[in-house]
């Protein structure tokens, strides 16, 4: 089980931005201590090229950001200065997802230890996403005949409005949404299913709920490779996520998610997504339980 990352690859943010940039490094050493995952599981992955970024991406947005020419309003819209590590590892991001789509279809299961950059829309970047790994990672293996039908399973508290924009009304790909109603972003976009939650919707709302969705994707649309945003700012004490799930109650989600992958032998690439924990250990212990969980189940000896 192959997990990529890019922690190294470091966004030089102002004193006090509110992205958990810590984060990743954390749980790559919380993994690496687990002794669950071998030396050589642990992958750097390669920058996606900008002719990869443009089957998710227009080329005058990729020229823009490559060269730091967005104007101010749609730098701002992203969240994050311009630097050239911000374009380096938003490039190794995306790469990261694509990697691990391709190892999840040898393997059974992979995942970025980053990525889940759902704001990112076709020709903009939005509240920290600059590229759309799982968009990006979806049409390029489908243009490389590798896979068909995609589901992503999207439960990251907010919306995942630019992979809707990309690929909402893509038939061939099955687009769940799992997020708060009045979070952001405030425009919502259209996914294949979007399920609204309100705000303090607690782990007895959410996960039936998930379960009806998990049986229409795995019963009814029958993918060929899942792609699953496992979020962790649905938890209680997440800062901007304003809804109450328990830790207990998301490591049930990972476990319900990962399990109909395994029983329908459909593999799975995983992304961390967001995750704002006011302790942030309680966030990287969140996103090392979804990996755990997945190890238990994909990891061969």
């Amino acid at each position: 089980m192959k997990l990529y990352y890019a922690d190294h690859f470091v966004l030089p943010l102002p004193e006090g931005h509110r992205f958990p940039m810590e984060k990743y490094s954390r749980l790559r050493q919380t993994l690496m201590d687990s002794g669950v995952f071998a030396p050589d599981d642990f992958c750097v992955p390669d920058a996606v090229d900008d002719a990869t970024l443009q089957h998710a991406h227009t080329a005058e947005y990729i020229r823009n950001v490559v060269a730091g020419t967005l104007p101010a309003a749609e730098q701002r819209r992203i969240g994050f200065p311009w630097s050239p590590e911000m374009v380096e590892r938003s490039r190794r991001s995306a790469g990261a997802t694509l990697a691990a789509c391709r190892s999840a279809l040898i393997d059974g299961c992979s995942a970025n230890l980053a990525g889940g950059t759902h704001h990112a829309g076709k020709d903009y970047g939005s509240g920290f996403c600059v590229f759309n790994d799982a968009a990006v990672a979806t049409l390029t293996l489908r243009a490389e005949g590798r896979v068909r039908r995609v589901a992503i399973i999207d439960c990251d508290v907010h919306q995942g409005d630019g992979t809707a924009h990309i690929l909402g009304r893509d038939p061939d790909t099955y687009t769940l949404s799992m997020h708060g109603e009045k979070n952001f972003p405030f425009r919502k976009m259209q996914s294949r299913h979007d399920i609204d939650l309100p705000d303090g919707a607690g782990d007895a709302e959410y996960l039936p709920l998930l379960d009806d969705a998990l049986h229409e994707i795995f019963h009814h649309f029958r993918p060929q490779l899942a792609i699953y945003l496992a979020g962790a700012d649905p938890f209680e004490g997440d800062r901007l996520g304003r809804l109450s799930l328990s830790r207990e109650g998301l490591a049930q989600r990972d476990e319900m998610v990962l399990a109909a992958c395994d029983r329908h032998q459909v593999p799975v690439a995983i992304a961390m997504a967001g995750g704002y924990g006011h302790d942030i250990a309680d966030t990287v212990a969140i996103h090392a339980t979804t990996l755990l969980t997945a190890a238990r189940r994909f990891k061969r000896s």
